[in-house]
Order: C-alpha cells, then structure tokens, then sequence
C-alpha cells in the first residue's frame, strides 16, 4: 500500500489506488498522512485550478488567455493539494456549477468551483468509494482519464483541468466496485490485519504514545520523513531519465497477453510502476526486480471478469512472471 502510494506520488500518470482491506488496518490513515510527503509545486497565484505557469495544459481557460495576450503571471510556490470526497457529496459540489442567474442578467459566464477544480494537480482522496453513488464515481474517473472536467448547464458548457491523483480505499465486506471501474485505477492494493503478535503490541504501542503526546510523537519521526520526502523529490526530477529495455516491455506485455487482460491500461501502467521504483530507487535503469514487485499491484485487479468473482491475491501474476521471465 505504501509503494503503490509512493510510486503515484512520483509518477501521477499511473492512474491512482485503489486500497481494499479489513476494517481498522489503518488505510484512511496512511492516506492522510501522505500529506506530509508531498513536494512543493508552481501554481498562478490566485487561481482556483492550480494551474501550472510553464504547462499550457494544466492551465485554466483564464490563465491561458492571459498568457496569450502576454501578461505576467505572479507564481507562488505550494504544497500538493489533498481534497477528501464525502460520501454524501452532490453532483453539484463535484464537478461545480453555473450561475445561471448571473450568465442571464449580466452576460457572463460565473462559474463556481467544485471539488475537481481544487483537487486539479493534486490527490482526490475517495474513502468507502464502494460505497459511492455509480454516477459519482463514472464523473471521477472520466475526468481523471481525460485531465478535463466539463459542466453543461442551460446550453452553457465550462471546461476546466482537473488531473489528480485518484485514491479509493474501501472494506470488500460491504461491496466490490463493477470491474469496469476497477479498471481505471491505475494499482490495486489489498491489506490485510497483522497476525503476528508482537507487531500488533508494537503498533498498540506507537498509537498509546501518539494520544499521549502527538507533537513529541511526530518529532520523533522527523528526520525519517525528511529523508524520504528528499527521495520522492529526486525521484520526481529524475524520472524523465529512467530508462526501461524493449525486451522487459516485450515480457511486460506478454505476461498480459498471457493472463488475458482486457485492454492495455495494464501493460502502460506496469511500465510506468517499474520506472518509478527504478527511480524511488536512485537508478536510471529498470531492472527484472523492479517489474516483479510492481506487477502483482498493477494486474491483479483487472483478471477479474465476472463481477461475483473475488480479485486475486496476486499469486496468479506472480507465477505468470516467473514463467515468461525466467
């Protein structure tokens, strides 16, 4: 859970996570704490989108004018955004909506904001996505495959960015998602609860310390988390550089066509995994090893066929592996 995490962080191309595990295993927990991870991005100050000043295509249609007519952009620097999507959320407050009182008395277009816009180059954090309305979850992950999130409303149409990170975590006990949807999540992580008993009096531990004296706690983990959010950074700048051998990608796509996975999300994501754990890595060349402890996270939730099937524990990846790569 913490690589698939990580490794979407340094390459948001993958296509998010989708987290399933047993209750109270702590998976809303790491997700937030990714947070304080993140790296510091460029944005137009002031803008409600994000927008990148040297991107044109994560810019939104105002800061793209403006560019055009070759005004100066002030350029702030700031975290990578995490929004939390409520259950409960409407349509509306999603995708954001048009006053069509204002567009009708005064001619202009007044577009307000939702969710997608201010999570726009950032994480979407969808906890119990199972559990989320189907119509909700088909605009979520329209807009993060396509990088646009359109509003039709009244014969208006608004078009803004919105490319993010998509993270789902859920409980299979209440509901599997339709395999389609699945799908569209780039890595697919399951948790387990821990079984053995000094880990478990380990972790009873940490928590007893951390509601004794949270700040202390933290304080006490601060050079670790330096260190790694160091790593992602240089990860993140070295990525481009990392470089994959055709007959790994041949492997790659053969262990694909071989586990009849529809579809090539599977082989693209795959690739893209195993450069960026080269790259969390500190190489600028992937290696067998890399493909082998990304792919079982990548494929495993795409073999399922029937929905009333169970997603496989990543055993059956595994053993494809092996066989074409040895």
């Amino acid at each position: 859970m913490k690589l698939c995490l990580l490794l979407n962080v340094i390459d948001p191309k993958i296509g998010g996570v989708m987290i399933m595990g047993d209750r109270g295993t702590g998976k809303s927990t790491t997700v937030r704490s990714l947070v304080d991870l993140l790296p510091e991005i460029k944005v137009v100050a002031g803008d409600p989108y994000n927008s990148d000043p040297e991107d044109p295509e994560s810019m939104g249609i105002e800061v793209r004018e403006s560019v055009l007519k070759g005004e100066n952009l002030t350029v702030v620097m700031t975290k990578i955004n995490m929004v939390d999507l409520p259950l409960g959320a409407t349509e509306d407050r999603v995708c954001g909506t048009i006053d069509i009182e204002k567009a009708l008395t005064e001619g202009v277009k007044a577009f307000e904001p939702g969710l997608l816009a201010k999570a726009n180059r950032g994480i979407l954090y969808v906890d119990e996505v199972n559990l989320l309305d189907d119509h909700l979850v088909d605009v979520l992950l329209d807009s993060a495959a396509s990088g646009w999130n359109t509003v039709e409303r009244e014969g208006i149409s608004i078009s803004h960015p919105a490319r993010f990170i998509l993270i789902g975590s859920g409980n299979p006990e209440e509901g599997e998602l339709r395999p389609q949807l699945l799908d569209r999540f780039g890595m697919h992580a399951q948790v387990g609860t821990v079984r053995d008993a000094e880990l478990r009096v380990k972790i009873v531990e940490e928590r007893a310390q951390f509601d004794k004296n949270p700040k202390e706690f933290r304080h006490s983990y601060k050079a670790e988390q330096e260190k790694l959010r160091q790593q992602i950074a240089s990860a993140r700048a070295c990525l481009s550089s990392v470089q994959i051998d055709h007959d790994l990608k041949v492997k790659i796509s053969k262990v694909c066509a071989e586990l009849n996975v529809d579809g090539l999300r599977g082989d693209i994501v795959t690739n893209r995994a195993a450069k960026s754990l080269a790259a969390l890595k500190g190489r600028d060349q992937v290696t067998a090893e890399d493909i082998a402890t990304v792919i079982p996270n990548c494929l495993r939730h795409r073999l399922r066929k029937d929905p009333l099937e169970s997603i496989d524990s990543g055993l059956l990846v595994i053993e494809k592996f092996y066989e074409v790569f040895s």
